[in-house]
C-alpha cells in the first residue's frame, strides 16, 4: 500500500470506530506494538509498561469522538497520549516517595526519530514472536524478564548450559533475520520456526 492509501485506511477506520467503539479494535491491532515499544523504550519496566499501554489505549477509546484527522498519523497521537501517561505516572511516584529511576520522561527528539525507534522495536517483536517456542521463552525470560541463566534453567528444566545454547541460537536467528529483513530477504529464505 502507498503512503496515501495507507492514510486514507487509517482515516477511515478511525471514522468507523468512532462511528462504533467495536471497530477500534482494528486501530488497537494495528498500533499496540509501536505504543508498547513507545513506553518501554522510556520506562524499562515490563510491568509498568504494560500498565501504561493498557492506560493508553483506554484513554484513546474514551476520547476518540474528540480525535480529528488532519493528516498525521493516529500513532501520533497515540504517542502524545501516552507521553502525557508516563509523565502523570512519574508525578504520582514522585509524590510517594517511589519515583523509579528508570523512568525518562525528559528526553525531547524528534518524531522521526521516535518512529523509527518504534519501528525497529516492532520489527524486533516480530522477530522475537518467530523463533521456537523455547527460543522465545529463554529469550522473553532473560531478557524481558531480567532472569539468570541459572533462574531460567530451573524454571524450564534444562541444564544452563542448553539455556545458554538457546538463547545462543536465539540470538544468532534473530541477527540473520534482521539482517534479512535490512536487505530486503524474504522471510522464507532466512526464517526457520524451529531453528
Amino acid at each position: 500500500m502507498t503512503v496515501p492509501e495507507t492514510d486514507a485506511a487509517e482515516r477511515l477506520a478511525i471514522e468507523g470506530a468512532q462511528r462504533d467503539p467495536a471497530q477500534f479494535a482494528q486501530l488497537y491491532e494495528n498500533n499496540f506494538e509501536r505504543v508498547y515499544a513507545f513506553i518501554a523504550r522510556r520506562v524499562g519496566d515490563r510491568y509498568v509498561t504494560e500498565d501504561l499501554t493498557s492506560e493508553v489505549f483506554h484513554h484513546a477509546l474514551a476520547n476518540l469522538s474528540r480525535f480529528e484527522w488532519r493528516g498525521v498519523p493516529f500513532a501520533a497521537w497515540l504517542y502524545k497520549i501516552a507521553r502525557n501517561a508516563i509523565i502523570d505516572r512519574a508525578k504520582r511516584a514522585e509524590k510517594e516517595g517511589e519515583f523509579p529511576s528508570s523512568l525518562d520522561t525528559t528526553e525531547e527528539i524528534s518524531p522521526q526519530h521516535i518512529e523509527e525507534e518504534i519501528e525497529n522495536r516492532a520489527r524486533l517483536f516480530k522477530l522475537v514472536d518467530r523463533l521456537s517456542d523455547l527460543q522465545r521463552r529463554v529469550i522473553e525470560m532473560r531478557f524481558a524478564e531480567e532472569k539468570s541463566i541459572r533462574e531460567i534453567a530451573l524454571e524450564i528444566g534444562r541444564s544452563e548450559g542448553a539455556v545458554k545454547q538457546l538463547q545462543f541460537r536465539a540470538l544468532e536467528n534473530l541477527r540473520t533475520w534482521g539482517r534479512g529483513r535490512a536487505s530486503g530477504t524474504s522471510e522464507e529464505q532466512t526464517g526457520n520456526k524451529n531453528g
